[in-house]
């Protein structure tokens, strides 16, 4: 009988114990917004964006002549599907997908408005089954385009085509 009364007791301190402290803690929900590595001031962009018109002029007048894009924009809706897709898309493919990479295009007639255009891939790591007695398992550097993954193109130009930053 006393080993029951001394559970019972047992029991109502760990339940007041467990009211007590989690009553006073908050279901804090919020995820933390962390600013990303390579973040640029407007300042800066404008500096970058302007560094580039000699480069632009000189496919624009000498070789394009003619207007060409100078953007693209995506919606953050595209963006955040694309991201989803390939992430998923790697999986399938035995990747694991660590970021994109953006790259410069053209298109290669003259019917498209404006040549340049902007594209991005998926780019990861291969998933390897690798057997390791190691306390530290290093990973492979990451970042490489990976094969067969689909890009993401057609993004809306600038408007005009070459207009600067900002627009």
């Amino acid at each position: 009988m006393k080993n029951l009364s001394l559970l019972i007791l047992g029991i109502l301190i760990g339940a007041f114990a467990t009211y007590y402290f989690c009553s006073t803690c908050e279901n804090n929900t919020e995820v933390a917004i962390v600013a990303p590595k390579g973040l640029i001031t407007p300042e800066e962009a404008k500096t970058m964006d302007q560094a580039f018109n000699s480069r632009h002029a000189l496919i624009s007048d000498s070789i394009v002549k003619r207007p060409d894009n100078r953007s693209a924009w995506w919606s953050l809706e595209d963006m955040k599907n694309y991201l989803k897709y390939a992430e998923n898309e790697s999986k399938e493919l035995g990747y694991t997908m660590d970021g994109v990479r953006v790259y410069l295009g053209a298109y290669p007639t003259e019917a498209e408005v404006g040549y340049t255009t902007m594209f991005m891939v998926p780019t990861g790591v291969e998933n390897i089954s690798q057997g390791n007695s190691s306390l530290f398992n290093m990973l492979p550097p990451g970042g490489g385009d990976i094969p067969g993954g689909n890009g993401l193109n057609d993004g809306n130009m600038g408007n005009p085509p070459p207009s600067n930053y900002p627009q």
